[in-house]
C-alpha cells in the first residue's frame, strides 16, 4: 500500500484529535442552547426553570474548560492555534457572563450571553467546515 500524498483525499482527512475537538465543541453548542430556553421558560413565570438554568451553566462552564484542553491538544498536535484563541475567547467571554449572572447583571448577562452563542456557533461550523490536518513545521 503506498502512503498518501500530500493532495490526496487520505490526506485531507481530519486527524483523531480534530475529531476529540469536534465533539467538544459541538457538546458545548448542544449545551450552551439550552441556556436561552431556561432563561425563557423562567421569564414566562415557571421559577424552577431558573434552577435548570444555572445547572446548565455549570455544564456549559464546565465543557467550555474541557475545550480548552482540547484546543491545546490541537495546538500542540496540529500546530493550529486558531482553535484554541477562538476557545479562550468564547471561555472568558462565558466566565463574565456566569458571573455577571450570579450578581443578578442582566444588562451584562444578556447580551453577553447572546455574544456568547453566536461565537460558538461560529466556532461550530468553522470547525466543521473543513478538515483539521497537522501543519507543516516552518524550516527557520
Amino acid at each position: 500500500m503506498a502512503p498518501s500524498s500530500p493532495g490526496s483525499a487520505a490526506a485531507r482527512r481530519t486527524t483523531p484529535t480534530g475529531w476529540v475537538f469536534r465533539a467538544v465543541v459541538s457538546a458545548h453548542v448542544v449545551a450552551i442552547t439550552g441556556q436561552p430556553v431556561f432563561a425563557g421558560v423562567y421569564l414566562t413565570g415557571d421559577f424552577d426553570s431558573l434552577r435548570w438554568h444555572a445547572m446548565g451553566a455549570d455544564v456549559v462552564t464546565s465543557v467550555g474548560y474541557v475545550q480548552v484542553i482540547a484546543a491545546i491538544a490541537v495546538w500542540v498536535r496540529l500546530r493550529q492555534r486558531w482553535p484554541f484563541l477562538g476557545t479562550m475567547a468564547v471561555v472568558a467571554a462565558e466566565t463574565v457572563q456566569y458571573f455577571a449572572g450570579l450578581e443578578g447583571a442582566l444588562w451584562l448577562h444578556i447580551p453577553l450571553g447572546v455574544m456568547t452563542v453566536v461565537a460558538l456557533v461560529v466556532q461550530f461550523l468553522a470547525v466543521w467546515r473543513q478538515p483539521l490536518l497537522r501543519r507543516e513545521a516552518r524550516d527557520a
